[in-house]
């Protein structure tokens, strides 16, 4: 007689869940990676500083730096980095000048 014990064999329903367990964990992983390497790859143009694109019928006055560009129907909005917000026509005529004050 020997005194080890006999392996037990997992019924057929379990043996099923336990390699479900296994394909679903190798699927997470697999996910997790390409989320992380899509976030790695995409993310450091995103963190640059650029210029807002203005349209070619626009000109700003002298000195004057775009920090954001909103469009509006029939008006395009343009705040620059000395505080001021410009609205011009769409035919880049200037319509409005705001100055914000602090």
């Amino acid at each position: 007689m020997s005194d080890t014990p006999e392996a037990e064999v997992l019924p057929p329903s379990l043996r099923l869940l336990k390699w479900l367990v296994i394909v679903l964990t190798l699927t997470m992983i697999g996910g997790v990676i390409t989320v992380v390497t899509l976030i790695v790859t995409r993310m450091p143009t995103a963190f640059v500083p650029t210029t807002p694109a203005l349209p070619e019928t626009i000109t700003l006055p002298d000195g004057a730096r775009p920090a954001a560009v909103t469009f509006g129907t029939g008006w395009i909005a343009v705040v620059t980095s000395d505080d001021r917000i410009l609205i011009f026509d769409t035919d880049g005529a200037l319509r409005q000048e705001v100055r914000l004050t602090r």
